[in-house]
């Protein structure tokens, strides 16, 4: 019997859900909510689904196992908490939600209720993330020195001016840090560990909203290591993220989802890709076309609801990127107010 998957949201990210679910056997969408009814109408019409304008109504249509949502990120641990408490199993969009206060009632929401809680990190999923945490994991690096992730993104004007809650912080939490650049946060945790020290500035160099479209970070690792994290949607036209990774033993370089450079004291062969680089797709636009990591991060939910066992990204894990993006927007208000100050 296929796993019925509802899906909370109804526009772009949780279109790409739709098509991932769809790629993976004896998985289907079985119902869509969204407060817009016509866009419900329609991604629900487009796989065979119920459409629902009300959350309580879509949360007791059944049969339904679980949900996937990818509303405003404001709304992830409300609309979480609804489904956990329905019995239904709760995978979500990154971040988790826009605090940690929040994330941490929707975790135990979904203990309470004894059901699986999730969240979308596809980039875990993906080769050359995982090649690359093999080889520190196996120590090919030696000691972690430094790391430089430098995230030169861009949105138009319009992707702020046109939606209700891009860079709006009662329900983005922020600007580009929470919402582009914590797929790097997470993946620098994933890949180098806990973050023990932080300096950091924010700013709205290019928009008009509310939040930074740009931020700058220092670093310290709990390993020792020392680190950058620049995060931007204003540097037109949009680059390949760049993350160099430097340890005693050598350094590896990734540009968007391919490992780019590998030199290493001890010599490994067949590390890079021989294939030609695909065009940038996230650093310019929020269309997701490539959906094999959503159907990947998808895919493990399910296993884990199937059959149990160990989430690449369970809600406390994911609730350390959030935590860190907290951390860091606390010590650049503290650093503005300093300097306000002097």
């Amino acid at each position: 019997m296929p796993v019925r998957v509802g899906l909370i949201g109804a526009g772009n990210i949780s279109n790409t859900h739709a098509r991932a679910v769809d790629a993976i056997p004896d998985a289907e969408v079985v119902a869509v909510y969204g407060p817009n009814r016509d866009k419900a109408a329609k991604l629900a019409a487009d796989h065979h689904a119920a459409a629902f304008s009300d959350l309580d109504s879509f949360l007791t249509h059944r049969p339904m196992d679980m949900v996937i949502i990818g509303s405003a990120s404001g709304f992830h641990a409300e609309e979480g908490i609804a489904a956990a408490k329905k019995g239904l199993h709760v995978l979500t969009e990154k971040p988790i939600d826009i605090t940690t206060t929040r994330a941490d009632a929707l975790i135990d929401a979904c203990d309470r209720a004894d059901v699986r809680c999730g969240v979308i990190f596809q980039e875990r999923y993906h080769p050359t993330t995982l090649k690359v945490k093999k080889l520190i994991d196996e120590g090919s690096l030696g000691r972690l020195l430094l790391v430089n992730a430098h995230v030169p993104w861009y949105r138009p004007e319009e992707y702020y001016a046109k939606s209700r809650w891009h860079g709006v912080r009662a329900v983005d939490g922020g600007g580009a840090l929470i919402n582009q650049g914590i797929h790097t946060v997470d993946f620098l945790l994933f890949l180098l560990g806990d973050v023990t020290a932080i300096q950091s500035r924010t700013a709205t160099l290019l928009h008009k909203m509310e939040c930074e479209d740009t931020v700058l970070a220092i670093l310290e690792f709990a390993s020792g290591a020392l680190g950058t994290l620049q995060v931007t949607t204003a540097e037109y036209p949009g680059y390949d993220r760049r993350v160099e990774i430097t340890g005693t033993e050598g350094t590896l370089i990734t540009e968007g989802d391919r490992l780019v450079a590998a030199d290493l004291r001890k010599k490994q062969e067949g590390l890079l890709s021989k294939e030609a680089a695909p065009a940038s797709e996230r650093a310019a636009s929020a269309v997701v076309n490539d959906i094999s990591g959503h159907r990947a991060a998808i895919g493990d939910f399910i296993r884990a609801v199937r059959e149990g066992g160990i989430l690449a990204c369970d809600g406390r894990e994911g609730r350390r990127s959030l935590a860190l993006v907290e951390r860091i927007y606390r010590a650049a208000d503290e650093a503005r107010g300093k300097h306000a100050s002097a």
